[in-house]
């Protein structure tokens, strides 16, 4: 465990994973509040799309999937509100469409030996200090819109209808909201991959909302969780020479079945 630490990309991971954790632990439970868990699983499979257009013509892979990732919440949030019955459906479009893009777009790529399953579940090798200066300076970003915005983002989570009588702009705050997790999805996409983040936005925010009884508390509450999951995934996957992202995931699971179990357990012996 001490010689992974002297490891300059372990050391990467770690710190990414720290980063994540506080984005993750700030957007989750507003997603999760607001119930967005299909929508932001749209935006993670869409991104796909553009990670596959960056292959293809040859641009920054963060920049494509930034692009897609917020092309596919701005859709989303669009149908969501204008055509509400037909979200679902709506989402399942964009969610399918964006993963076929990117799969046909790097099939079309000529030379390609790009390894497509450090984008698909991550890889604790694929954190460049590059990323590390996105992560912080997103992390300021999201931490700054909550807090303005905490009681706009309160009243859009538990009263929508209270919230626009009140003259809040529902629908652009419902927009900036997929925005931050699109921005989620494209940062977490490095150490967890596409394909889990959203288990990783979720199971957090599940056991927050157990124990915590505000929603500034189930933030701190899913940052720390968050944080728990990914260094002590990360640490598994070096060890057994496993996928990080999977090995984050599978640490959050059972992190997230044993709060509950306690939960349980004490209103049993209440």
């Amino acid at each position: 465990m001490l010689e992974a630490l002297q490891m300059p990309f372990f050391q990467h991971a770690l710190i990414a994973g720290v980063l994540i954790a506080i984005a993750i632990g700030l957007i989750g439970p507003l997603t999760m509040a607001n119930k967005m868990t299909f929508m932001s699983g749209g935006i993670a499979h869409a991104t796909y799309g553009g990670v596959g257009a960056a292959i293809f013509f040859g641009f920054s892979i963060l920049a494509g999937a930034a692009a897609a990732a917020l092309m596919a919440a701005a859709i989303i949030s669009f149908i969501s509100y204008r055509y509400a019955h037909r979200a679902d459906t709506a989402i399942g479009i964009v969610w399918a469409v964006g993963m076929a893009i990117g799969v046909v777009l790097s099939d079309m790529t000529p030379g390609y030996n790009v390894d497509l399953m450090s984008f698909l579940f991550g890889s604790i090798l694929a954190v460049g200090s590059e990323d590390l200066w996105l992560m912080a300076l997103f992390d300021l970003l999201a931490v700054f819109a909550v807090w303005y915005l905490y009681y706009d983002f309160m009243a859009l989570s538990f009263d929508p209808i209270f919230a626009k009588l009140q003259g809040i702009k529902t629908q652009l705050l419902h927009l900036l909201l997929l925005a931050l997790v699109a921005m989620t999805v494209v940062l977490a996409m490095r150490l967890v991959g596409l394909i889990m983040v959203i288990a990783l936005l979720t199971m957090p925010s599940f056991s927050s909302e157990q124990y915590a009884r505000s929603l500034g508390g189930m933030m701190i509450f899913s940052i720390i969780l968050s944080i728990l999951y990914i260094i002590s995934g990360l640490f598994l996957a070096y060890t057994y020479d496993l996928s990080s992202g999977a090995s984050v995931i599978l640490v959050a699971a059972f992190g997230t079945i044993t709060l509950f179990l306690i939960k349980k357990i004490k209103k049993v012996f209440k």
